[in-house]
């Protein structure tokens, strides 16, 4: 049963009472009843307009969500690419940096604080991947 079914239930049993008009405990009865009629038309109005509301935002969600797999999806595979996994010596701490970083020369834990120096001018690796391996070579 809605609440505007139970408002006009109460109207009629109200009514089947047949209360005197005249005294005062009847007209608090019929001004409560109507009272809780509007407020049971009002909360039925509200349920109404909340949901064509949350029919619009769902909407507004699934084309969100389109737009964000068709627009962030793709830069957020790159980014990831472009992430270097360093380990802080002092606490072990993996951190995550990117190349912008790694060019300034330097970083702070944000674990412990310590500061992180990265030397780009030369590397202890022996392969044969990277720049100054092939330098090495070159000479």
């Amino acid at each position: 049963m809605t609440l505007t079914e139970k408002a006009a239930y109460l109207k009629g049993l109200a009514s089947g009472l047949a209360l005197d008009e005249t005294k005062p405990e009847t007209k608090l009865i019929n001004a409560l009843i109507d009272l809780v009629d509007d407020i049971a038309l009002t909360v039925a109005d509200i349920d109404d307009e909340l949901a064509v509301v949350v029919e619009q935002v769902d909407l507004i969600d699934e084309d969100l969500e389109s737009l964000e797999e068709d627009f962030y999806e793709d830069d957020e595979e790159d980014d990831e690419d472009e992430l270097i996994k360093i380990t802080c010596p002092n606490c072990d701490d993996d951190i995550y940096i990117d190349d912008a970083i790694l060019n300034d020369g330097e970083l702070q834990c944000p674990n412990c604080g310590e500061t992180l120096e990265f030397d780009l001018d030369c590397c202890d690796c022996d392969c044969d991947d990277c720049d100054c391996c092939e330098q090495e070579q070159d000479d």
